[in-house]
């Protein structure tokens, strides 16, 4: 036991169940409203929300679409009464992972749903068919044994993320905390509070302290993604964290800072050496990041690792769907033909895309390749 999952769930009955059941595999806290359950997340690191639709004050609605507005990146499954299903739909358009129906979905098949989407969370094979892979990831190997900071380029779409994780997996702090903050999800007023706290009392609707990524991080590895979005104010106490492992909530004077023991990784789709020469990214945060710069070339440069990725990618997609997938050379013949502008991204959406297209309900698919023909525009604007 070890995963963490928060329960929003007004009837206190059904809370109670829930959490009897879900204690037996995860560590479980209970929040009777949405308004509490903010409160929590914004304190605390879960695994996995599930959250009833039907909340007295903000609804579950609400509170996806307020955790979403906040760069909170915790799996969430929504719990739908019969005849909320269109409700349902609207939640996983917001970001949802999932819906499950009350009485409808037996103990074991809950904990089975929920054991899938955690582990889809923390599943991050580095797949490595190219020469260039491999020795990226020997590399990553290398580095992870060091405390040294990294910063990883790329396209979008190239698994940055992906190699960061792999990276903290194989270090001395792989059994800490890996916390990914998004500087282009949050908004410049709030990342700062994301990032190194509050106090209670900073500003209006400060009513208690709240802890940020790099205390909550503490011992581990916090990843900043897409570094190169993060505004010019906040680069210094950036700077500042790596130099003195030291950070200071808001409303918090320097002699009261705290110390902080964490790995930075940062990511990046932009040429910061351009940015600093345009005054828009501090030089001395650059050099300070990039102690180990990672370049991850984009997949249209590495295609010899296509046909692992398919491997992988439709074994995952199997799994989850309790199917056989195969496929054959005029498949993979389809995907060498394209440049894949959104990289592996972009390649898992065909794959699945086409796994949806060639199943009709049966254990054996067989994927053909009239159902990977597509267009540049239709393939973007899916992802």
């Amino acid at each position: 036991m070890g995963n963490s999952i928060l329960v929003v769930e007004d009837d206190v009955q059904v809370a109670k169940s829930l959490s009897d059941l879900l204690s037996r595999d995860f560590k479980v806290s209970v929040a009777y409203s949405a308004e509490s359950a903010l409160e929590i997340l914004s304190e605390n690191d879960f695994d996995l929300v599930l959250c009833d639709l039907k909340l007295p004050g903000m609804s579950g609605l609400d509170l996806l679409r307020k955790v979403k507005s906040l760069g909170i990146n915790t799996p969430f499954v929504v719990l739908t009464a019969f005849g909320d299903i269109p409700t349902a739909v609207e939640a996983m358009k917001l970001g949802a992972v999932d819906f499950i129906r009350k009485g409808e979905t037996s103990p074991d098949e809950l904990i089975t749903r929920i054991r899938d989407i955690i582990e889809d969370k923390y599943e991050f094979e580095f797949i490595a068919g190219s020469e260039v892979m491999k020795n990226l990831a020997a590399l990553a190997r290398k580095i992870a044994k060091t405390d040294s900071t990294v910063l990883i380029m790329g396209e979008s779409g190239v698994g940055k993320e992906v190699l960061a994780r792999y990276i903290h997996k194989y270090s001395p702090r792989a059994h800490k905390p890996f916390l990914a903050v998004n500087m282009s999800a949050i908004p410049d007023t709030l990342l700062e509070a994301e990032l190194f706290g509050y106090e209670k009392g900073a500003f209006t609707g400060a009513e208690k302290r709240k802890l940020g990524k790099f205390e909550l991080a503490s011992g581990g590895t916090i990843l900043l993604d897409e570094i190169g979005d993060m505004p010019l104010h906040l680069q210094p106490k950036i700077l500042r964290v790596i130099q003195e492992k030291k950070i200071e909530r808001l409303g918090q004077g320097s002699v009261n800072s705290v110390s902080v023991d964490v790995r930075v990784i940062s990511t990046t789709n932009k040429d910061l050496e351009n940015l600093v020469k345009e005054g828009k990214f501090r030089e001395d945060l650059y050099y300070r990041l990039s102690v180990i710069p990672i370049k991850i070339p984009p997949l249209r440069e590495r295609k010899e690792d296509i046909p692992y990725l398919t491997d992988y990618f439709f074994r995952k997609l199997g799994r989850k769907y309790g199917v056989e997938i195969v496929w054959d050379k005029d498949f993979l013949s389809k995907l060498f033909e394209y440049d894949w502008p959104g990289n592996v991204r972009e390649l898992y959406n065909v794959l699945e895309r086409a796994f949806i297209l060639s199943w009709s309900g049966q254990k054996n698919v067989k994927v053909l390749p009239e159902n990977i023909i597509f267009s540049t525009s239709d393939l973007i604007s899916a992802l």
